[in-house]
């Protein structure tokens, strides 16, 4: 018993699946056992009128007609037509009414779950082949569901067809609520993952920070204390400066403490740059894909932390290249101007249909946070002629502009 609840526990999706298959199956099972009492036992039992024809088609009648209800949400619309296949059968060659609970539950349950479980161009296929049907078998014989059960001729037909129609229509509308509340479900999901994406990439950025902030200031404090050691004036200056820059330095390295995973290596590694780039494209052509590396401009003077992030920039829209592109070739081209550092990496992969649902994805979530650091911008998405191309440009303010540039 106790493994019965923990795997209970366990599996939940798997038990709410069984349960609905025992559930179908009931309904299978309780469409053909009254089908079978219409046939061969007492149909006044419940409500219906004893059923004539060939022993054959009596005993194939409750596999006909009840039983396919089992697949009522595995394959709606093969149910629907074996059904009506089994009543044609019945109408035409015994000439039987449908008429009595047996007949309703099947049909009303069978309209329902067309409408419920396919989709909406299978449901209105399904219900538009059985139209003539109806109007063929109620020349013949007398249609009475669950309203109108004398009713004979056109009007039974039409009190028939509007009964289906109506439990359909009810299906329908359940089955439109449905992908509603798990479209909604699927987008806060993807939401959420988009916003867990960005708040990791922000504290991936914060420490690299750390190490270029880190580092700035280590080079103040070596130079002050370099300088009082070699007795230069201004020493009582160079002695506060020396301080802060100590005490800053201390800090920042107590919220890498914070920032920092678990189970990440607690030495500080260099940041790689745009220096790195050729060994990055060399590494994504061994992987199999063919990359062209075109760097315009000097980016040695770049400030470190843009230097960083043009590389991870690169280097995520490489991967996504990798996982989702296909068979294709990519560009890269980083541009370096006085005020502005542009990056472009486009390639000519497969232009699938799900490939647009990348400009969410949770690395281009990553990229846009780096660009926004420094008010920058990126943009995303499928090219005209096929691939994808991801475009950011990051602007130099005065405090991030390279020495030396206007």
């Amino acid at each position: 018993m106790q493994a019965v609840r923990r795997f209970v526990s366990d599996h939940p999706g798997s038990t709410a699946r069984t349960g609905i298959g025992i559930a179908d199956a009931g309904i299978g099972i309780a469409g053909a056992a009254l089908i079978a009492v219409a046939a061969w036992g007492a149909p006044r039992l419940i409500g219906s009128e004893a059923i004539a024809g060939p022993a054959w088609l009596l005993v194939l009648l409750p596999l006909l007609v009840g039983a396919p209800l089992v697949l009522r949400r595995r394959a709606p619309l093969a149910m629907w037509l074996t059904i009506w296949t089994g009543i044609t059968l019945l109408c035409l060659l015994a000439h039987n009414s449908l008429r009595g609970l047996a007949f309703t539950f099947v049909l009303l349950t069978a309209a329902y779950s067309l409408g419920a479980h396919a989709s909406f161009r299978r449901a209105v296929a399904g219900l538009l082949l059985i139209v003539p049907v109806v109007f063929v078998i109620g020349s013949k014989a007398e249609l009475g569901l669950a309203v109108g059960k004398g009713a004979g001729g056109e009007a039974g037909v039409a009190l028939a067809l509007l009964q289906l129609v109506a439990f359909w229509l009810a299906g329908v509308l359940v089955h439109a609520r449905r992908q509603a509340a798990s479209l909604a479900a699927r987008s806060a999901e993807l939401q959420r993952q988009a916003e867990q994406a960005a708040a990791a990439e922000r504290t991936r950025i914060a420490r690299e920070l750390h190490d270029i902030v880190a580092h700035h200031l280590s080079v103040i404090v070596l130079q002050a204390a370099g300088a009082r050691a070699a007795g230069k004036p201004a020493g009582p200056s160079l002695e506060k400066i020396e301080n802060s820059a100590r005490q800053a330095l201390a800090e920042t390295r107590r919220l890498l403490g914070v920032l920092r995973d678990p189970d990440e290596d607690a030495g500080l590694a260099p940041q790689p740059g745009i220096g790195e780039l050729d060994e990055l494209a060399a590494s994504v052509r061994a992987a199999g894909l063919p990359v062209h590396l075109a760097i315009d401009g000097d980016p040695a003077a770049l400030p470190a932390a843009v230097d960083v992030s043009v590389y991870r920039i690169v280097q995520e829209a490489l991967t996504n290249v990798l996982k989702h592109a296909g068979p294709a070739r990519a560009e890269v081209t980083i541009g370096c101007t006085a005020d502005t550092v542009t990056v472009e990496v486009t390639d000519n992969g497969i232009a699938e249909p799900g490939r647009k649902a990348r400009a969410g994805g949770h690395g281009l979530a990553g990229m846009r946070e780096r660009a926004a650091v420094f008010g920058g911008e990126l943009a995303a998405g499928p090219r005209p002629g096929g691939g994808f191309a991801v475009h950011a440009r990051l602007p130099l303010s005065d405090g991030l502009r390279p020495a030396g540039l206007p």
